[in-house]
């Protein structure tokens, strides 16, 4: 059985320990969208640093209409935090593009977190930080992350762990229940993650931990995307001219 408290206490421990060897008194840089994944990213980095040496970065493209929730984390924490709005640096760049090709839908839609990423950086290094990725197992295990967008960071706290795992987590460092039961929406059309996968996250949580599964046709799609999607979880290929 799952023990939230032990794996929050040990990931305190080990974030503490990422910071004494790799950036001794930097602060966590991370972006928060108001969903369970930044904020329980947040609020593990508040209990191994401070209040003080976590910095949150609000990168809305336009109107974000769940923005609340965003405010709401970063001020139940007492962190430090920026609104940045993305949106002129997307539009300038599909506008400039556009004039000698025509975007296709995924970089449509994978632009935006890598000019979120390109952001964190941006604020990162301005502040002696340290970028958080706030990935989870299982969303990473089915690809549903942007490469070298929300994929990316300097460390990541959450990646062994799945979805119904963090949400445990974020209930026993006591976040409000509306961050952490949020239910994450695509912000393109108004589909849930679920919606757009095909299936629940418990369900593929069941999987991934036991093996175990009721549908076929849902095992071989959860195959299928773990399948076409290892490449974001590997280093990039290099050619070894065995010099």
């Amino acid at each position: 059985m799952f023990d939230a408290v032990k794996v929050k206490d040990a990931c305190v421990l080990w974030i503490r320990d990422f910071f004494e060897k790799n950036g001794k008194g930097c602060n966590a840089v991370l972006g928060i969208s108001g969903g369970k994944d930044s904020s329980v990213a947040a609020a593990l980095c508040v209990e191994a640093l401070g209040k003080d040496r976590v910095i949150g970065v609000l990168m809305p493209s336009g109107v974000q209409h769940d923005i609340d929730m965003a405010y709401l984390l970063v001020n139940h924490l007492g962190i430090k935090h920026y609104e940045i709005n993305i949106k002129g640096a997307v539009d300038a760049i599909k506008e400039s593009i556009g004039k000698e090709l025509e975007l296709s839908v995924q970089s449509n839609t994978n632009l935006p977190p890598r000019i979120r990423m390109s952001t964190l950086y941006a604020v990162s290094q301005s502040v002696n930080g340290r970028v958080v990725n706030t990935c989870n197992l299982s969303e990473d295990w089915v690809g549903y992350s942007t490469r070298y967008g929300d994929a990316a960071g300097d460390f990541s706290p959450m990646s062994l762990l799945t979805v119904q795992e963090v949400k445990e987590i974020g209930r026993v460092l006591g976040l409000p229940d509306v961050l952490v039961d949020k239910v994450p929406i695509d912000g393109l059309q108004g589909k849930t993650d679920e919606d757009n996968l095909g299936f629940t996250y418990a369900v593929l949580d069941r999987y991934i931990r036991t093996g175990e599964i009721d549908d076929p046709a849902t095992k071989e799609r959860i195959d299928y995307l773990h399948r076409i999607n290892q490449f974001k979880l590997q280093l990039m290929p290099v050619f070894d001219p065995g010099i």
